[in-house]
């Protein structure tokens, strides 16, 4: 006898995204070292928020987020949100649950600015140079040469 396909509506589950994530893959090398780089930037972003009003969205989310689109080469942020909203891979490396939402486009633009005019930005640089993660190499875009 054929079995029905039963429509479930809403699903509890007991999982993070660490448990969809193969023990085996190349990110799980990449995250212990950007949140180590992270935590030692993250006095600079206490000097960066205010300390009442409503809460931002975690720095450290943001630049994780900002890695993976460099490492996945996404070619928007609109293109990248629309796939944290369903690759369990994007919401684990910057520490969102299953059920977060995923960041408006826009995010990105509004807090990139906050972030690029303080210390964080060169200091991250820095440990990634320290880190050996930036290459020597150059490559150009549009005519317009940019360090790899």
């Amino acid at each position: 006898m054929r079995g029905e396909s039963e429509r479930q509506a809403t699903m509890m589950l007991g999982l993070t995204p660490d448990g969809f994530v193969p023990k085996d893959h190349p990110l799980r090398r990449s995250k212990p070292l950007a949140d180590s780089a992270l935590r030692r930037i993250s006095p600079l972003f206490d000097e960066i928020y205010a300390d009442s009003g409503r809460p931002s969205i975690p720095p450290e989310h943001l630049l994780k987020a900002s890695l993976l689109m460099a490492f996945f080469t996404f070619r928007s942020e609109r293109q990248f949100c629309e796939q944290l909203r369903y690759n369990l891979l994007f919401k684990w490396f910057p520490d969102l649950s299953v059920e977060d939402e995923a960041f408006h486009p826009t995010t990105f633009t509004k807090n990139c600015e906050r972030l690029m005019e303080t210390d964080a930005a060169p200091v991250l640089l820095q440990e990634a140079r320290h880190r050996r993660f930036l290459s020597p190499d150059r490559f150009t875009v549009d005519g317009t040469q940019l360090d790899a």
